[in-house]
C-alpha cells in the first residue's frame, strides 16, 4: 500500500474530530524549517496534501540545504484539510529531512571516503530512507538480501571452514556477483584479500587496527576496496576516514537519525 495513504488512515486524517471546531475557510500556511537542514521527503507531503485535497508548493528542492528560517513549501486550502493532513506530512518531511541531514555530516567529515547506509531500517520505510541517504550525499548499499552478497561473521561461523568459504565465492563470483566479506580480526583480513571480492568490509577494527590493516591489504591486493564498519559514529568518522579506507558504512544514518524540526503555520 501507498505508505502516505497508509500513514493517513493510520492517523484517522480521514475522519478529524479536532478540526470540525474551526471555521473551514480557504488559507495559506507554510512550511517553515526551524534549524539548518538538508531537505527530503516533499514528494510525501505532497502526497499527503493531495490525498486530503489540498495544494502543496514546495520552495525547495529533495537534497537542498536550508538554513534555519527558510520557507520549504507553502499549502493552500480549506483549514480544516490542511490541520488534517498536517501531522502526516510532517511526519515524512521531518524523519526524511533527519536521515538526510545527519548523512550530509557525515558526508562531509568522512571526504574523500564515501558514506555507505545499511539495512537498519525502519520497517516498511526503508526505500524512502535508502533515498533520504542519497539526498544527504551518501550512497546506498543493497536493498536487501536479494540484491547483493555480503558475507558477515554468522555467515562465516555456519561454515567454520576458510578453505570452503573460498570455494563458495569463487562460485559466486564466476556467477558475476559483486561480493563484501567481512573481517573481524587482522588475520581475517589478509587472508580474505585474496579472494575474489568487490569489497573488503573490516568491522569494528580500532583505528590504528585499521591503519595497520588497510596498508597490509592494499599489497596485497591494490584494486580492492575497503570499509570501514561498526559503531561509527559523527565524532569518530573523520579518524576512520583518514585510515584510508574507500568507505565506510554506517547504521546510524537510519536506525537514530533524529528527526529535524520543521513546523507548519497558518
Amino acid at each position: 500500500m501507498d505508505p502516505v495513504k497508509q500513514a493517513l488512515l493510520e492517523d484517522g486524517a480521514f475522519h478529524d474530530l479536532s478540526s470540525a471546531i474551526i471555521p473551514n475557510e480557504r488559507v495559506t500556511g507554510r512550511f517553515l524549517a526551524k534549524q539548518d537542514l538538508v531537505v527530503c521527503g516533499l514528494a510525501q507531503a505532497r502526497r499527503a496534501f493531495q490525498l486530503v485535497g489540498v495544494a502543496f508548493a514546495p520552495k525547495v528542492c529533495d537534497g537542498d540545504r536550508a538554513k534555519k528560517g527558510r520557507i520549504l513549501a507553502t499549502v493552500t486550502g480549506p483549514a480544516r484539510r490542511i490541520l488534517a493532513g498536517e501531522r502526516t506530512a510532517l511526519n515524512f518531511i521531518q524523519q526524511l529531512s533527519g536521515v538526510a541531514t545527519v548523512t550530509r555530516a557525515f558526508a562531509d567529515r568522512a571526504k574523500p571516503a564515501r558514506v555507505f547506509d545499511t539495512r537498519k531500517t525502519t520497517p516498511g520505510l526503508r526505500a524512502l530512507e535508502k533515498y533520504a541517504v542519497l539526498c544527504g550525499g551518501g550512497h546506498n548499499h543493497r536493498m536487501g538480501l536479494h540484491d547483493g552478497v555480503m558475507i558477515k561473521d554468522n555467515h562465516i561461523a555456519a561454515i567454520d571452514d576458510l578453505e570452503a568459504l573460498r570455494e563458495k565465492v569463487q562460485a559466486l563470483a564466476s556467477g558475476g556477483k559483486l561480493i563484501v566479506l567481512e573481517a573481524a580480526t587482522h588475520e581475517q583480513a589478509l587472508l580474505f584479500a585474496t579472494f575474489p571480492i568487490k569489497v573488503l568490509m573490516l568491522d569494528n577494527f580500532t583505528v590504528a587496527g585499521l591503519r595497520r590493516a588497510v596498508r597490509a591489504v592494499r599489497k596485497l591486493n591494490p584494486k580492492l576496496e575497503i570499509e570501514a564498519s561498526g559503531g561509527v559514529t559523527l565524532k569518530t568518522v573523520k579518524a576512520i576516514a583518514r585510515t584510508g579506507v574507500d568507505r565506510v558504512s554506517v547504521g546510524a544514518l537510519t536506525h537514530s537519525a533524529p528527526a529535524v524540526d520543521i513546523s507548519l503555520e497558518l
